[in-house]
């Protein structure tokens, strides 16, 4: 079973950043497409932004121009720089990968990482 391990949350005023980080196994990372979800209290799980194997990236309407996604394949790890942060963003974070090729199937997930944001 492949692990995904998180970190990088915590609490931040309105206005402020923080930068996730998820690192994975060097086989996982290459072949897989990473993404962040959010799970806020009450509600689903809802994705935030992806990136590709090839560094394609795409983000949910609320956190474009605020959030940026990246790769990067010397440490194997997938970053989420959050700016401009807002009480609304406060959620778990986890980190997931999907294979990017047809014949392999997996879904992993991170264990979680508490981002707050205060008013």
């Amino acid at each position: 079973q492949e692990q995904l391990v998180e970190s990088g949350g915590g609490l931040v005023q309105a206005g402020g950043s923080l930068r996730l980080s998820c690192a994975a196994s060097k086989t996982i990372f290459t072949i897989s497409t990473m993404s962040w979800y959010r799970q806020a209290p009450g509600k689903q799980r809802d994705l935030v932004a992806v990136v590709a194997t090839a560094g394609g990236t795409s983000y949910e309407d609320s956190v474009k121009g605020r959030f940026t996604i990246s790769r990067d394949s010397v440490n194997n790890n997938v970053y989420l720089q959050m700016n401009s942060l807002k009480p609304e963003d406060t959620a778990v974070y986890y980190c997931n990968a999907v294979p990017e090729f047809p014949l392999m199937k997996y879904n992993y997930w991170g264990q979680g990482t508490q981002v707050t944001v205060s008013s």
